[in-house]
């Protein structure tokens, strides 16, 4: 069994990837996004990650499809206390920011469509500089005193402001981030060393990095001169027209090749060896998609091949 990871000084242990529900209700209908709860979940994977938004940008949605789904799925499998919910406020279309009456009313609005009572770990999706640290950190303290969130996270966020937001927690006593989401992967490290990597490693804050894979780039796919059918097609292609994106693919083969595992599941293996990385997510639109990811799980990179990687995407 692959063991479970603690998420940085909240108490919950979480499998080391995140199943990202930004596909429930886009690429993925409700049966299809049931499979792939399942078979995740069959392989021990606890730790699912939505957002109130997910998926207002496809034609005809609202925002809020994503968790809609993720709540039928939780009611029919009746194993709500198994699984560790994550969600995201400040983007959904009626609930835009983070002001204290917006995260309020939006998290209400979350535990409806997710049809439970509390939610394991709630993000700020987007910070919003013009709202004060200390009217967000106010409202999310409230709906955990409250009992509605367990845990709250940050995601595209400034190493400031997040600074500012412990600094405050912790001077009223008031309910603190555990996590942090950031956009994090070996074509796009910047996004994310540095700065706030380091605040991340002294506050104790666990990462759950999202683009993992790099809108799928980093599955190995994307080949000089071959077609993908994918919605983000265009995103991760662009990859291959730099050094550094045929350099990692290259680095990736090789160490894939040693291990006979897939490009994906190393891509993953390299994010989860980093400092303060708890869970990469990752979303799968397929069963067929799963055992890449799920991988991550049971493959250990050694020191050499994690720095070859490193070195490859520098």
């Amino acid at each position: 069994m692959t063991s479970l990871r603690k998420l940085g000084t909240s108490d919950l242990e979480v499998f080391p990837l995140a199943l990202g529900g930004n596909v429930f209700g886009w690429t993925a209908d409700q049966d299809r996004s049931f499979a792939v709860l399942d078979a995740y979940t069959a392989a021990g994977g606890n730790f699912v990650d939505t957002a109130d938004v997910y998926s207002a940008w496809v034609d005809g949605n609202q925002g809020g499809e994503s968790e809609t789904i993720l709540g039928a799925w939780l009611e029919a499998r009746g194993n709500r206390s198994d699984v560790v919910v994550a969600t995201k406020v400040s983007q959904h279309p009626d609930f835009r920011g983070l002001s204290a009456a917006t995260v309020k009313a939006a998290a209400d609005a979350s535990l409806r469509r997710l049809r439970t009572d509390y939610i394991d770990l709630y993000y700020t999706h987007f910070d919003q500089p013009d709202v004060p640290v200390e009217e967000i950190i106010g409202a999310l303290d409230e709906l955990v005193k409250a009992g509605k969130v367990r845990h709250i996270a940050a995601s595209n966020i400034s190493a400031e402001r997040l600074r500012a937001s412990l600094e405050f927690s912790d001077r009223e006593g008031l309910a603190r981030y555990v996590a942090l989401q950031p956009h994090y992967n070996l074509v796009s490290r910047d996004t994310y060393e540095g700065e706030l990597q380091d605040l991340a490693e002294r506050a104790g804050l666990a990462a759950v990095p999202y683009y993992a894979l790099a809108s799928g780039f980093l599955t190995g796919k994307y080949r000089p001169g071959t077609e993908v059918e994918s919605a983000r097609a265009g995103g991760a292609a662009k990859h291959l027209e730099t050094e550094r994106g045929r350099r990692v693919l290259d680095a990736l083969d090789e160490v894939a090749g040693a291990h006979d595992a897939p490009v994906a599941t190393v891509a993953l293996a390299w994010l989860a060896a980093q400092p303060t990385v708890a869970a990469p997510i990752a979303s799968a639109r397929t069963v067929e998609q799963l055992p890449a990811l799920l991988g991550v799980g049971e493959l250990t990179l050694s020191e050499a091949e994690v720095e070859r990687l490193t070195e490859a995407s520098a």
